[in-house]
């Protein structure tokens, strides 16, 4: 095992100073007539303003947790997988891709910033790790499933260890899970663990389409673990359990899916709008299951929160199971990457539509005072 290579951590970034008056410009006095024109439009103003913040998304203030925000941490450069913490409100579990090194991080979404970092002992040297989930119990699972030669290894592994109780850098002695699936190798990035039944579920990667694969009822040390092929999937980088156990999100590079889920199989599904990043490597519901956090890999990588209309409730709680893509990006695009998720349909239309007689009518009421200020 190699001791994990110290690496210079990312300077705060500097604090924006007060706004000082523009020196030597007096203050200017309000004109005679434009008390009474204030005073007069101010109703209908702050009408319309309280109707605009109702109709917009929410913009999160610095520092709220769980909306966008950027991993800071100059160590992470393939965030491959992400999970909500379950302990600690606003922090995500993610690690690198690859063989990094047995290293799982917390990040906090309030900042960006690592508030630990574990490393796990007891686990070899990992090869290639993909995805990163907790179970019902409270322990996070490490996938080391991936295969970039599709199918050349002929078992994979799963580490599992209990989520730390305190945020700093701890080593923990983790279980090691030997993995193997029915129908031979493949190549797999996605694991999630159920959030009622503690079963584990991979889904497999290939260009035609991939497998969702169950595990065993309860994971077993010594002997193989057998992962059989339960249902059809797209081309997925990432997936996860709804907190209800309900639904499943997976997403690929462009897209992303929420599947009804019941007694272990997959239901009917619809699209979500997931935003447009360099490399979508990665996906989770919050903690409460509100919405959808999407990922990628890259310094200094974004995060994005995705409202999703009926989260965790695809059938028959709202979504149509018709293919119809619901949801929207908190924000307007991924920090530090640009761009949000697509079209909107018929929802984001009439978002638009009502946002833009709100602009007309504050932009009506701001020609109405400036004429009143000319008679007055």
């Amino acid at each position: 095992m190699r001791p994990y290579p110290s690496r210079p951590v990312a300077p705060p970034h500097p604090s924006r100073p007060a706004a000082r008056p523009y020196p030597g410009r007096p203050a200017a006095r309000p004109h005679p007539g434009s008390r009474r024109a204030v005073t007069g439009l101010a109703a209908p103003a702050a009408a319309l303003l309280l109707l605009l913040g109702a109709a917009c998304p929410a913009v999160a203030a610095d520092g709220e947790p769980d909306r966008d925000f950027t991993i800071e941490d100059p160590r992470i450069t393939e965030s491959s997988g992400l999970a909500a913490s379950r302990l600690h409100p606003g922090v995500y579990w993610t690690h690198n891709d690859s063989d990094d090194g047995p290293y799982v991080f917390a990040v906090d979404s309030r900042t960006g910033r690592t508030v630990a970092t574990v490393t796990m002992r007891g686990v070899g040297e990992p090869r290639d790790v993909e995805a990163i989930s907790i179970g019902p119990d409270g322990d996070i699972y490490v996938g080391d499933i991936g295969d970039n030669l599709d199918g050349t290894w002929n078992h994979v592994w799963i580490y599992r260890f209990p989520e730390p109780k305190t945020l700093r850098d701890t080593t923990v002695t983790a279980t090691q899970y030997d993995v193997q699936y029915a129908d031979g190798p493949r190549n797999a990035e996605s694991l999630m663990v159920h959030p009622k039944t503690g079963r584990v579920y991979i889904a497999s990667k290939n260009e035609n389409g991939g497998g969702l694969y169950e595990g065993p009822g309860k994971l077993t040390t010594g002997s193989m673990n057998v992962f059989r092929r339960v249902g059809e999937v797209p081309w997925v980088t990432d997936g996860a359990f709804s907190p209800d156990g309900r639904s499943l999100a997976l997403r690929s590079y462009f897209s992303a899916r929420v599947y009804a889920f019941e007694n272990g199989r997959l239901g009917e599904s619809r699209a979500v709008a997931a935003p447009f990043q360099r490399q979508a490597e990665s996906v989770t519901y919050t903690a409460d299951g509100s919405a959808l956090m999407f990922g990628s890999e890259g310094a200094r990588s974004g995060v994005v929160r995705v409202e999703v209309e009926g989260a965790g409730k695809p059938q028959g709680s709202g979504g149509t199971g018709d293919g119809e893509e619901k949801g929207k990006p908190a924000g307007s695009g991924s920090p530090g990457q640009g761009g949000g998720g697509g079209d909107q349909g018929d929802d984001g239309k009439g978002s638009v539509g009502l946002g833009a007689v709100i602009i007309i009518g504050v932009g009506a009421l701001w020609f109405a005072l400036r004429r009143k200020r000319g008679k007055g």
